[in-house]
């Protein structure tokens, strides 16, 4: 994003830390951001959980979630599943990583993600989202139509009964940035074009 004019961080969660959980992730995003403003904070998949905490350390403008988790106050994230009826409406399975996550990316990139992954530590997925209610910042919503581990009729049911969002769509499966870079970088563009920033 730094040619379009933008100042991106990338940190790293400490997930594979059995002591970290969902405010531990929120002060590592919190650090990398440091003193930029003003901010867009983009979540992808899991960081549904940690970007909304986000929001209450750094002066967050504007928050993007991508092929998201959308949690509810109090839920944990193991929790998640069974809350949203998850089982009941997603009906496909794939037992590859692959399959599941990076069915549209080439394929020696999706070698490299799954080589560079780091495991996610379970310890503390039970606890509750530390939030008791959705942040008072502008969200915005990108499901990708190919996603096979959210798929789409699910994330938009989940947005509308949990936060009355209706979701802005892109074709790609659940990791985006690796198969639709460009469209995805022109969204998170445009985003931030019709929020003033």
């Amino acid at each position: 994003m730094l040619e379009r004019g933008h100042d991106a961080a990338a940190p790293d969660l400490p997930c594979d830390d059995d002591s970290a959980g969902l405010p531990e992730y929120a002060d590592a995003v919190a650090q990398a951001i440091g003193s930029r403003s003003p901010v867009v904070v983009v979540a992808q998949s899991a960081g549904g959980f940690t970007a909304p905490l986000v929001c209450e350390r750094a002066p967050v403008e504007l928050m993007v979630l991508v092929a998201p988790m959308i949690p509810a106050p109090g839920e944990s994230p193991n929790a998640y599943w069974a809350n949203t009826g998850y089982a009941d409406e997603v009906t496909e399975r794939y037992e590859d990583d692959v399959a599941l996550f990076y069915q549209d990316v080439p394929p020696e990139l999706a070698a490299e993600a799954l080589r560079r992954g780091r495991e996610q530590s379970g310890a503390r997925m039970d606890e509750p989202f530390p939030m008791r209610a959705w942040p008072e910042v502008p969200t915005r919503l990108l499901l990708c139509r190919q996603d096979r581990l959210f798929p789409p009729a699910f994330v938009r049911r989940v947005a509308r009964e949990r936060l009355g969002i209706v979701p802005d769509e892109m074709d790609g499966g659940h990791t985006p940035a690796l198969s639709h870079p460009q469209e995805l970088a022109d969204r998170l563009d445009a985003y931030a074009a019709e929020a003033g920033l």
